[in-house]
């Protein structure tokens, strides 16, 4: 059975970020232009890229959305980079 990683730093956690900026910024957005999109403030998008914010499991689907990208795949690849 796998440790549950709890930290923000942690490897999944890291690659998990790098995922979501890499789509932000393959599809031309700003954090505050994805801020508007997800109805939050731009401060929100930038700790969650920097690591000073956790999404819980709502939060990460409307992240998805917001980047026109389905949870599913995002899951799939954290799943395969796990492996």
């Amino acid at each position: 059975m796998r440790n549950i990683r709890l930290s923000v730093h942690s490897a999944e956690h890291t690659y998990l970020r790098q995922l979501l900026i890499r789509r932000r910024l393959d599809l031309g957005l700003s954090q505050r232009a994805l801020a508007e999109r997800m109805n939050v403030v731009h401060s929100f998008v930038g700790k969650v890229e920097t690591g000073d914010r956790r999404l819980d499991i709502f939060e990460f689907i409307d992240y998805c959305r917001a980047l026109n990208w389905q949870p599913e795949e995002v899951l799939q690849s954290l799943q395969e980079e796990a492996v």
